[in-house]
């Protein structure tokens, strides 16, 4: 009788226990808990608990590539701690990120807390909300093996590459230089199109048209001469065609009608949203990854708790749950009226290895950007409305255009005059897409065979222009297009391409250094697989395979190494050392009177005297913009605060504390007398520095 108690009383003790459900994140786990309730503890890992080791290389040679995993440092005690709550629990759910790096942190943990990974112990979810978490605990999983591959694939050949070029950069050029599986493909496109761009050769040509009188004046634009294209490349031929025109006369042959549609975009996909945020919000493709992030693992609502305000943000998927795709109509049915309900289906352009994943969109569509505005920072509400209206405008009807094309001839010569108006706003109603051919232009009613009364003939010098350089956006594109690399490293490829100065942001645009230039030919002439964009592409096939195919990672690896080391073996023997040139300066040290040279280090350029060793002098590069200090005559120079955001300021701080948001200029304000700054918008180029005045100009 007494064991029966004590087993009851055992049992009933057991049954109390918590369910213990460890996620990456702290700001993730306190959103789950607060669904989960008091019979659950959530605690985060805080990203990866297990890799590679930093000191060494980390894979096995001669063992078949097998890693070598260790606790990474610094984590011990977190470790301790979650075996201490593991012991605790009556039950363990491995809920990281639905994707190939979650897989394998949720592998690494069971690992290290002794959980079968062929048991139920996973659960995974595509929104942080509460229906989501709950429908995932009732629907756990075994870890998934495959994914777990395929990570651990993509993790060794990346260290093979980074872990056995760099220390030959290292040797050849400088310390502190890095090369990558994807990072030195990447480079290699941005430097190639600045080879392209130094090497173009402008061409002149010239646009004509005749601008004509109906009621109304329109432009049309001359394309072709006895029915094929018309290229005008020169003046003189510019000239003789206008006097051949200006002896004719125009007469409208064909008119044709038509209605056209523009379709909505697709919902975003990881890097759409990264090239949408930099074209429209100005934001680096890392800024938006890590807002998006805030938004996924859950925001404070005023009146609605923590909330999960988008799905995962890592998907290239444009797949949308038949759940959101109805609530959606729900809510434009409810706002906008039946007719704006649309009927869109979007597909992937590539094989998708991630359509598990939906593409990225709002939890719940109800909560609408400018009513939760106030519990949003600036960058939230912006990356938040820019989802919620993309994925809104993905679920409504078309755009509706009645546009009209019409033919002229003079002669020989063939004209095309174009005219359009809108009929139904559809999905622009609430996502202008701001595409020029959609704006209404409307021509004069015409016939056919109307001999038309000409206002003036025009003509445009113009010259062909070199291709642009990348920005972050059209990189991204790029890098998607050609298969390289996957939407979760695009960030941390760009990121680590301007760390090492390989490529300076400059306007927006991405701009190789000598050093990139110099980096990318070593590779080129050495490991020319790895800097391939086709043989990147058909890798990024391979380490897909793995996931979807079965493919055995360890046969992907065994393959590509074998090359990769009869190249390391060639390259160290035949590279000589490169010398890479300091560039002295007029300035001299003012301790030994020596030139200063401009060095580069790990936070940038900056003056160093050439006399080093026997003198140590240092000191910032400055960068002055002609204009003197207001206050004590002192140069107004170019500066950056502690987040990276420049700033002017004078050369004489701390003795003078002056110092400017926006570009000082050597203009004076007609009004107080104040500095003149350069403040651009849409109405204004200059303002008064002095804040009482308000004069703008």
């Amino acid at each position: 009788m007494a064991t029966a108690k004590a087993s009851a009383k055992k049992s009933g003790k057991s049954a109390a226990k918590k369910t213990l459900v460890i996620v990456e994140s702290p700001s993730k786990a306190k959103t789950i808990g607060k669904y989960l309730g008091s019979s659950y503890k959530v605690v985060a890992s805080v990203g990866h608990v297990r890799d590679l080791p930093k000191s060494k290389l980390g894979i096995d040679l001669e063992n078949d590539f097998e890693p070598q995993y260790i606790a990474i440092r610094g984590k011990g005690d977190l470790i301790k701690e979650l075996k201490k709550e593991a012991k605790q629990a009556g039950k363990i759910y491995l809920a990281t990120d639905p994707d190939r790096e979650g897989e394998a942190i949720s592998w690494h943990l069971a690992f290290l807390l002794g959980i079968d990974p062929m048991t139920p112990c996973r659960i995974v979810f595509n929104e942080i909300t509460k229906d989501a978490i709950k429908a995932a605990v009732k629907n756990p999983r075994a870890i998934d093996l495959k994914l777990v591959d395929a990570q651990q694939a993509r993790r060794v050949l990346d260290r093979l590459v980074g872990y056995q070029i760099s220390p030959l950069l290292w040797r050849k050029i400088r310390r502190g230089l890095s090369a990558g599986r994807v990072q030195s493909a990447a480079l290699k496109i941005i430097c190639d199109r600045e080879k392209l761009i130094r090497d173009f050769v402008p061409k002149e040509y010239w646009n004509l048209g005749a601008v004509f009188l109906k009621d109304k004046k329109f432009a049309a634009k001359l394309v072709e001469y006895n029915g094929k294209k018309l290229i005008v490349e020169n003046k003189e031929q510019a000239d003789g065609i206008l006097a051949d025109l200006k002896a004719g006369s125009f007469t409208v042959t064909t008119i044709t009608k038509k209605e056209r549609s523009r379709r909505p975009f697709a919902p975003f996909t990881t890097s759409s949203l990264q090239q949408d945020a930099a074209n429209k919000l100005g934001f680096t493709t890392k800024k938006s990854m890590m807002v998006a992030q805030q938004l996924y693992e859950g925001i404070e609502v005023k009146g609605h708790g923590t909330v999960g305000l988008v799905t995962y943000i890592r998907t290239d998927s444009v797949r949308i749950s038949i759940e959101a795709r109805e609530a959606a109509k729900g809510y434009i049915h409810q706002n906008f009226g039946q007719n704006y309900i649309g009927n869109n289906v979007f597909s992937n352009k590539k094989k998708d290895i991630q359509d598990a994943h939906e593409a990225i969109r709002p939890s719940n569509i109800n909560l609408d950007p400018e009513v939760i505005k106030e519990s949003l920072t600036k960058d939230q509400y912006k990356l938040y409305k820019l989802i919620w209206t993309r994925f809104l405008a993905s679920q409504m009807a078309p755009a509706v255009f009645d546009s009209m094309q019409v033919s002229i001839v003079n002669g020989a010569y063939g004209l095309k005059a174009n005219g359009s108006k809108l009929l139904f706003d559809g999905f622009q109603r609430i996502y202008n897409p701001e595409m020029d051919e959609d704006q209404d232009r409307l021509l004069p009613q015409l016939e056919e065979g109307e001999v038309l009364h000409v206002v003036e003939l025009t003509s445009e010098q113009k010259f062909t222009e070199p291709p642009s350089r990348f920005t972050e956006a059209s990189l991204v594109k790029d890098l998607e297009e050609k298969n390289i690399g996957r939407p979760s490293t695009y960030a941390p490829i760009i990121a680590t391409l301007l760390e090492r100065k390989y490529v300076l942001r400059q306007k927006k645009t991405l701009l190789p250094t000598d050093l990139g230039f110099l980096v990318t030919e070593l590779m080129e002439d050495y490991f020319k697989e790895i800097v391939d964009a086709g043989f990147t592409a058909e890798m990024e096939d391979q380490l897909d395979d793995v996931e979807i195919k079965d493919l055995n990672w360890k046969i992907v690896i065994r393959d590509f190494y074998k090359t990769l080391n009869e190249e390391l073996k060639i390259a160290d023997e035949a590279i000589e050392k490169v010398v890479i040139e300091d560039q002295i300066t007029d300035q001299l040290c003012e301790i030994c009177g020596k030139p200063m040279a401009i060095k580069s280090g790990r936070f940038g350029e900056f003056l160093a005297c050439t006399g080093y060793p026997e003198c140590k002098n240092t000191k910032p590069i400055v960068q002055t913009i002609d204009v003197k200090c207001p206050d004590c005559g002192g140069d107004i120079v170019v500066k950056r605060g502690k987040s990276g955001k420049v700033f002017y300021g004078c050369s004489n701080y701390p003795e003078c504390k002056k110092a400017f948001w926006y570009k000082p200029t050597d203009k004076k304000c007609p009004k107080c007398g104040a500095l003149l700054l350069e403040k651009k918008t849409k109405t204004t180029q200059l303002a008064c520095s002095n804040d009482q005045c308000g004069y703008k100009e």
